[in-house]
């Protein structure tokens, strides 16, 4: 059974530079930005600078003020 998957928007988490910053490689990490969509139910550590050193967990659809668009989601901005 396939998950259900939620569409992402710029400004939110799992489009992020610091998602899952620690294992940028990881393939799921790199199909959720290339695809714009993931299952809400992911849990990745936030590696912005402000919030590293507190170990903040956020899923996909979160977001903050600090968010950067990641290389890999830009390639598929129209």
């Amino acid at each position: 059974m396939m998950e259900q998957q939620t569409l992402l928007h710029e400004g939110q988490c799992g489009l992020c530079l610091h998602f899952g910053e620690s294992h940028p490689q990881e393939p799921q990490l790199i199909q959720i930005r290339q695809k714009h969509e993931a299952p809400e139910d992911i849990i990745e550590e936030c590696g912005h600078p402000s919030h590293a050193p507190l170990g903040l967990k956020v899923t996909p659809i979160s977001g903050c003020a600090g968010f950067e668009l990641a290389p890999e989601a830009r390639e598929t901005i129209h």
